[in-house]
């Protein structure tokens, strides 16, 4: 049995190892940003040590589905933990929590408690930040490699139809990170 401490490690090289190239925004950076965002939200709304920890394993498997299938990566994310994380020393309490995590992360999100909501927010915290056009035109090359029908123009009409509905579940992020989705979202509208 590995360690909790090599996790981190087994999981980036297994991300870089198996996603294709032209995954310009869902690659193991994203994993990583996820993680840490989990963490500080997590530390954030008083998460214990052991919430963290699932936390972190949540964030790194959260996407590891996409070597698998793109529409339902969230299940297949779940399969890929239940395969590796026992061997890291999860017990299936965990494990269960976990698979709740990523999949509060399919869109439309709909966590059903704390660890979820975290997760669903620091899977999204990016929209909150300056880094989000950026991030925005890394997730359109990657769909553009996709569909090579897909305009600048249907994303973002397609972007600001998101943003329009999506609202951010952590005291948090409510706090800190919607005023600048805000922004972003009326910069989206009139880029003027």
């Amino acid at each position: 049995m590995q360690s909790k401490q090599h996790l981190e490690e087994f999981v980036i090289n297994f991300l870089k190892t198996n996603l294709p190239p032209f995954y310009y925004y869902h690659n193991y950076e994203h994993s990583l940003y996820v993680m840490e965002k989990a963490v500080e939200i997590g530390q954030q709304e008083n998460c214990s040590a052991h919430e963290i920890e699932l936390l972190k394993a949540a964030s790194l498997w959260h996407d590891a589905g996409y070597i698998k299938s793109y529409a339902n990566h969230e299940a297949e994310g779940c399969v890929l933990a239940w395969k590796y994380l026992p061997g890291f020393g999860f017990g299936i309490a965990d494990i269960t929590a976990i698979c709740g995590m990523i999949m509060a992360t399919k869109i439309p999100q709909s966590p059903t408690n704390k660890l979820e909501e975290i997760i669903a927010d620091a899977d999204l915290e990016y929209l909150g930040t300056k880094e989000a056009g950026i991030k925005a035109h890394l997730f359109f090359k990657e769909l553009q490699h996709l569909d090579p029908s897909l305009t600048k123009t249907e994303w973002d009409k397609t972007q600001i139809s998101f943003l329009q509905k999506h609202h951010y579940f952590t005291a948090f992020c409510r706090q800190y990170k919607e005023p600048a989705k805000l922004e972003y979202l009326a910069h989206l509208i009139n880029p003027g």
